[in-house]
C-alpha cells in the first residue's frame, strides 16, 4: 500500500473533523457534524480509488459505489439538520460533558476521523484488488452494496414521513421495515460496509484488514455510539411503548415481530 496516500487521507480526514468542530461549536447544531462525516469519507473513499495503482474499471466502480454512499447519507442527514432537528446522542453527551465539552468534542471527533480511516482503508483495499474484474465476488459485492443503500434510503424515508405525523409526538414507528428491526437504517448501513471485504477478497495477506471496517461499523451502531444512547433517549421520551417495542421487535437484525401470548410469553 501507498504510505503517503494513507498519510494524505489520514491527514484529510483529521482536518475534516476539527472543521466539524468548528462548525458545531458556531451553529450549536450537532447534525452537522454527521453531515460532514459522511461527505468526508466518502470524499476520503473516492480520493483512495482514483489515486491507488490498481485497475480502471475496478476503480471506477468503487469510486461510484462510495460517490453514491456519501451523496445519500450526507444529504439526507443535512436535510434533517436544515430542518432544525438535534441529534439527541450529541446533545446528552455536551450536557454531561458541562464545561469540558468543548475540548472532549474535539478529541471525541478526531476518534471519528480514526474510525473512518478504518473504512477508507476498506475502500481503498477494495480499489486495489489486483485479481481479474469482474469477478463473482466483485458481483455479489456490488449487489450487497445496492441492497444496503436502497434498504437504508427507504428506511429513512419511511421515518421521516412517520414523523411528519401527529402519532410521532407521543408514538414510535413500526410501519414498513420497522416492524422487523428497531433500527433497519443501522442494519443497511452495517450492510453496506460488509461489501467492501467481498471485493478486496484475494490472495494478498493485506485484503483481510477490511473486514476491520464492518467489525468496526458493528461495533459502533450495536454498542457504543449508535443504538444504546438512542434507545435511551428512546425510553426516557417515549416510556413503555417503545419498552414494549423492545419486547416485540429485534434491536438490529431484521426478522418477524414478536408475538404476545394471553399469558404475557413471547413467542
Amino acid at each position: 500500500m501507498d504510505f503517503f496516500l494513507l498519510l494524505l487521507i489520514a491527514s484529510g480526514l483529521s482536518l475534516a473533523m476539527a472543521g466539524a468542530w468548528v462548525i458545531q461549536r458556531a451553529s450549536g447544531a450537532s447534525g452537522w457534524i454527521d453531515t460532514i462525516w459522511s461527505f468526508t469519507v466518502g470524499l476520503g473513499g473516492i480520493a483512495a480509488a482514483i489515486l491507488v495503482d490498481a485497475r480502471t474499471d475496478r476503480r471506477n466502480a468503487v469510486a461510484i459505489i462510495v460517490a453514491l454512499w456519501s451523496l445519500r447519507l450526507g444529504s439526507h442527514i443535512a436535510a434533517r439538520t436544515r430542518g432544525g432537528e438535534e441529534d439527541p446522542r450529541y446533545a446528552r453527551l455536551i450536557k454531561e460533558w458541562g464545561d469540558s465539552a468543548g475540548w472532549r468534542l474535539f478529541v471525541f471527533l478526531q476518534v471519528q476521523a480514526l474510525a473512518a480511516f478504518i473504512l477508507v482503508l476498506a475502500i481503498l483495499l477494495a480499489a486495489a484488488n489486483a485479481t481479474p474484474y469482474p469477478r463473482l465476488w466483485d458481483i455479489l459485492a456490488i449487489l450487497v452494496a445496492l441492497v444496503a443503500l436502497a434498504g437504508e434510503a427507504i428506511s429513512d424515508l419511511q421515518l421521516s414521513r412517520f414523523r411528519k405525523t401527529p402519532r410521532a409526538k407521543t408514538d414510535v414507528c413500526e410501519t414498513g421495515l420497522w416492524r422487523y428491526s428497531r433500527h433497519p437504517n443501522y442494519f443497511f448501513e452495517w450492510l453496506f460496509w460488509c461489501s467492501w471485504p467481498l471485493m478486496a477478497l484475494s490472495s494478498s495477506p493485506s485484503s483481510a484488514l477490511s473486514l476491520f471496517a464492518p467489525a468496526l461499523m458493528y461495533w459502533l451502531l450495536v454498542h457504543v455510539s449508535g443504538i444504546p444512547p438512542l434507545e435511551d433517549h428512546m425510553l426516557r421520551s417515549r416510556g413503555e411503548k417503545f419498552r414494549a417495542l423492545q419486547g416485540r421487535v429485534n434491536a438490529f437484525f431484521p426478522g418477524p415481530p414478536k408475538t404476545t401470548t394471553s399469558e404475557g410469553t413471547r413467542r
